[in-house]
């Protein structure tokens, strides 16, 4: 977007005949050098890097290095690893871009964290904060010739951050060079405080970096409309005090908003005594924002609900390395969805991606900071934020403020300190038009009232009154799905009812549950936690997604709400999902590959109009009794719908505005077949979809999404594959492995398949398994035409439940084009004793018969040439787990030690008569467990209860919360009690926000903690 408003600007230019010499910038991301440790000689001009790894940025060092039980980042980052890396780049420069009067910077939009660079060996500065936008200049340290960049990261302090960060440059990188009197980042400021039909003012603050005074300072100021015609014009401004603030009349102006976001340049320059310096184009959007009291948002006089979802900047496919492309990919998917507004949470996001935004007319909640105290063991607000806040708020603010995407600023989540107060403060000195909000932080101090997951509570929603300030649900609702998997019994996270949550009652489907798998039986869990949860609304923590949209609906002071979250992404994976394998936190509409969850199209029925109808769940199941009754739902943009089963109408039914009409419900007895669902508006039909039993999967299928190619270098290419039936229908419990062979140049950068405990590592995958049938893979292909991505399995149901029957197929698909190459021919040869395949071995005609236990293996060869080799085993114990219903699950209280941190124990399973898998022994005098825990509503003391098994006759517990002592308890043990469990229980303060609560026990060696739990 932007370089096209700098395309339109410069063509309008050349017409205009203006002279122009703006500052150049090149792009630094080709060619570094990396490596994996701390080597501190690598700052010095002639260190020899030559053995070190050359890769271009973006660059995330943890999404390479992928999973580990022990990684780093533990549970909070989905267990990737942390570490120092450095990176090298030479840069060549002319006697021209060193002459005397120039001026050189180096350009960060991004870097995880404690980024420090040196220029020549000359050091240059540090930045902790991994997500903020950081120049240096470098005028006084550069040659004519080579000049050597290094850059040191240091993530050795881990966790950092409460989900998973990237590590390493993960953004881009320029070099500027500039006439001595420029145009910084943030130099210009453009805001519309006047807008009508007929004529909108633009206001301009220019306020240029001059490393001296000078007599006859001015700019010029030329307005460009979206298509490149002027339509405002203000010559020889001359600057007062190094600023100069000016107003320029547009006459009937194009408004930028959701549906039509149109965008305006603005062109700058800076002259002295008359001569051009400097030039920057600054695109802006011409619209008017408004937040009422009783009424929410407004933009451009419309009262405008916020359908909003908070999104993080890291994901699952490539870490924190998102491209241009793939970022617009992913707000035109929550566009396509009914999104109009996205919360960076918690963290500014990548340049681009507001960009993307403006163009995509997608309105931002841009959020700066997750705490403004420790949250994560040594996170920034832990490491930096005191000394660093101000610097860092102020060039966030300068950075984003043009943005007409930008609506309102969030300067703190779920965090608390009187530091609130200046954190509005420099927001307004920075950008007086835009009021600021938080997640429940510091209200008291804000200009809207931005509340949590406090917001979703039953009693807050139904009796809030509006006060003196707007309201915004900054995070509601939580609901949690995994794609594919369903239960009829609505699940609570803290059970129902729970007096603290507060939740919205939601009936079962069904008076027992018919469904019965997961993705291991409970008796493998670690914890309770460790299961997957339904895709119906029926998972939630307070209220389900139908409910919370009829509220925002109904309620005229309901601005607005942002769902937790728009897609999974990795890391929280103890808090709620109990830890490893699992990676990755369930609770996105969309899964971490990109597809789309049901709840996706329960969002798109509710926020869009565009005719569609979906129908849940899918028909395939192996272990169902027939005449089952299965709840069989629609979504649909339409009037009322009819469903079909076998050709059979099952009636129509007519959708309702109230939350449980939303959804059109059929219970259907269970028998194989097809299920066909036909929407229609005014009787007319405008959708239809259909779920088909499938037996077994009998080929892949492959294609090309939807990519949003920028035509750049870093493109990914963005193809699906899926196990399907003959005619097309996905096999939904498709688990076999993929393997892949790129002909040309290109490479599979990534491959996701959104399993929440797949921890295989994605980068440059060769292979990978398909989860409920489908998988994606992120291919960079350098621009080669020819490029040809070529991917097979062998395919059955991994678990013989329904089918005993394999086959293999290989398809193949142009990277570029997107166009299948149907005419293939492969040569595959097989063998089921174990052996090695060859061509002497069996070859592949059609499907065949395996039985319980048997390994096939495969070999493929393309005109003579093995592409890849492949293997799959089959049997009772492979695959998805299937109950009969009757087993116990491992149901334990609280949180289990062995998932906390902790310091002189070691991890036993020795004694009789504790819960999960584990235990936690000490093995020193002190030793300590600690968890952490947040809080959405406000301060008051809770019930905290250890599951303590005492060694000795004296032991002291200790509890700590946020590093201040709340509880202590000498206990004198009978002979009788020891060696046996008790609960111990404090009343301890729960402060609103974070709560870091330590565990410490004083005593001989061997006294144990089995669990730990809050309660209320």
């Amino acid at each position: 977007m932007k370089d096209l408003c700098k395309l339109l600007t410069f063509m309008s230019l050349l017409v205009l005949s203006f002279n122009v010499q703006a500052a150049e910038e090149k792009l630094l991301n080709e060619g570094w050098h990396f490596v994996l440790k701390d080597v501190p000689q690598a700052k010095e001009k002639f260190f020899d890097d030559s053995a070190w790894r050359i890769l271009n940025l973006p660059h995330d060092w943890a999404f390479e290095q992928g999973y580990s039980a022990d990684g780093a980042q533990k549970d909070k980052g989905g267990y990737a690893c942390g570490g120092v890396g450095w990176y090298r780049k030479a840069i060549k420069l002319d006697k021209k871009s060193v002459a005397e009067g120039k001026r050189l910077f180096l350009a960060f939009d991004a870097a995880y964290m404690n980024s420090e660079v040196w220029i020549n060996g000359h050091y240059l500065g540090k930045r902790p904060y991994g997500y903020i936008s950081f120049e240096y200049e470098i005028t006084p340290y550069v040659i004519d010739g080579e000049n050597m960049v290094s850059v040191r990261i240091d993530n050795s302090l881990e966790p950092s951050a409460r989900w998973y960060h990237g590590c390493g440059i993960y953004g881009n990188v320029y070099l500027k060079i500039t006439n001595a009197v420029r145009l910084a980042t943030g130099s210009v400021f453009v805001t519309t405080p006047m807008v009508t039909s007929e004529k909108a003012v633009v206001k301009v603050i220019c306020k240029p970096d001059m490393l001296k005074e000078y007599k006859k300072v001015s700019v010029d100021y030329i307005i460009l409309s979206p298509v490149g015609k002027k339509v405002g014009l203000l010559k020889n401004v001359v600057l007062n005090q190094k600023k100069a603030v000016q107003e320029i009349t547009v006459d009937k102006p194009q408004l930028w908003d959701i549906d039509t976001p149109h965008l305006y340049s603005l062109v700058t320059k800076l002259k002295i005594d008359g001569e051009v310096v400097d030039e920057t184009v600054t695109c802006f959007g011409i619209r008017h924002v408004e937040w009422r009291t009783e009424t929410g948002f407004w933009l451009n006089g419309k009262n405008v609900k916020l359908r909003g979802v908070c999104e993080h900047l890291e994901g699952g496919p490539v870490g924190a390395a998102w491209t241009e492309n793939l970022i617009r990919w992913k707000v035109k998917l929550l566009k396509e969805m009914g999104c109009n507004s996205i919360r960076t949470a918690h963290n500014p996001q990548l340049p681009v991606f507001y960009d993307i935004c403006d163009e995509e007319g997608m309105l931002v909640m841009d959020e700066v900071f997750d705490g403004w105290s420790t949250k994560a063991p040594f996170d920034y607000g832990n490491q930096a934020f005191a000394g660093w806040w101000e610097r860092d708020l102020r060039d966030w603010v300068r950075r984003d403020r043009n943005h007409p995407s930008v609506i309102i600023y969030s300067v703190g989540n779920e965090t608390r300190g009187d530091v609130a107060s200046e954190l509005v403060k420099v927001c307004h000195e920075e950008d007086d038009t835009r009021l600021v909000t938080s997640g429940h932080s510091g209200s008291d101090f804000m200009d809207i009232l931005g509340v949590n997951g406090h917001s979703e509570k039953k009693g807050f929603i139904l009796n809030y009154k509006p006060g003196k300030k707007a309201f915004v649900g900054t995070e509601t609702p939580h609901t949690w799905q995994v794609r594919g998997y369903y239960r009829t019994q609505t699940w609570y996270r803290d059970g129902y009812p729970n007096k603290r949550q507060d939740p919205f009652e939601i009936p079962d489907l069904c008076e027992t549950e018919i469904f019965n798998y997961d993705w291991a039986p409970a008796s493998k869990w670690t914890n309770r936690k460790q299961h997957f949860n339904s895709s119906y609304d029926n998972a939630v923590v307070r209220i389900n997604a139908r409910q919370n949209m009829a509220y925002l609906r109904d309620l005229p002071w309901y601005s607005g709400s942002y769902r937790w979250t728009g897609f999974d992404y990795l890391g929280e994976a103890g808090y709620v999902h109990g830890g490893w394998p699992f990676r990755a936190f369930m609770g996105g509409v969309l899964d971490m590959a990109g597809f789309k969850k049901d709840h996706f199209y329960l969002y798109q029925s509710e926020w869009t109009s565009s005719p569609m109808v979906h129908l849940l769940p899918h028909w395939t199941h192996p272990d169902m009794k027939r005449g089952t009754k299965v709840p069989v739902q629609t979504y649909t943009t339409g009037e009322e719908v009819e469903l079909f089963f076998n050709g059979r109408s099952l009636g129509k039914q007519r959708k309702g505005t109230k939350w449980e009409d939303m959804a059109c419900t059929w219970m259907v007895p269970w028998e194989p077949g097809v299920v066909e669902a036909v929407s229609y508006r005014n009787g007319e039909e405008i959708a239809r979809t259909s779920q088909k039993t499938v037996f077994v999967p009998e080929k892949l299928g492959i294609w090309k999404e939807e990519s949003c190619l920028t035509g750049k270098r870093d493109d990914l290419h963005v193809i699906t594959i899926a196990q399907q039936s003959t005619d097309g229908t996905l096999y939904p419990y498709g688990e076999n492995r993929v393997y892949f062979h790129l002909k040309g140049k290109a490479k599979v950068f990534s491959a996701e398949n959104g399993n929440p405990v797949d921890v295989e590592v994605n980068w440059n995958a060769k292979s990978k398994c398909t989860f409920w049938g489908l998988l994606r893979t992120f291919v960079r292909c350098d621009g080669d035409k020819k490029a040809v991505l070529h991917a097979g399995a062998i395919l059955g149901d991994k678990r013989l439940k329904m089918s005993s029957e394999v086959g293999i197929d290989v398809c193949a698909i142009e990277v570029l084009s997107g166009e299948l190459k149907s005419g293939v021919k492969y040569d595959i040869y097989y063998t089921v004793d174990g052996t090695e395949p060859s061509v002497g071995t069996i070859k592949y005609t059609k499907p065949f018969a395996v039985k319980d236990g048997m390994t096939v293996k495969a070999v493929v060869f393309l005109k003579g040439v093995e592409l890849f080799r492949m293997e799959e085993k089959f049997g009772k114990e492979e695959g998805i787990y299937w109950s009969d219903g009757s087993e116990s699950k491992t149901e334990s209280r609280g949180i289990q030690a062995e998932m906390c941190e902790s310091k002189g124990m070691k991890e036993l399973a020795i004694a009789v008569g504790f819960e999960g898998k584990s235990y936690l022994s000490t093995t020193a005098d002190r030793a300590s467990l600690s968890f952490y825990q947040e809080n959405d509503g406000s301060n008051r003391n809770v019930s905290f209860v250890v599951a303590f098994m005492p060694m000795t006759e004296n032991a002291i517990l200790r509890v700590f919360n946020n590093g201040k002592e709340v509880g202590k308890r000498v206990l004198k043990i009978g002979e009788q009690d020891i060696a046996k469990w008790q609960e111990v229980t404090f009343k301890i303060p729960f402060y609103s926000g974070a709560n870091q609560i330590e565990v410490v026990v004083e005593g001989e060696p061997g006294n144990a903690i089995d669990w730990v739990d809050l309660v209320e």
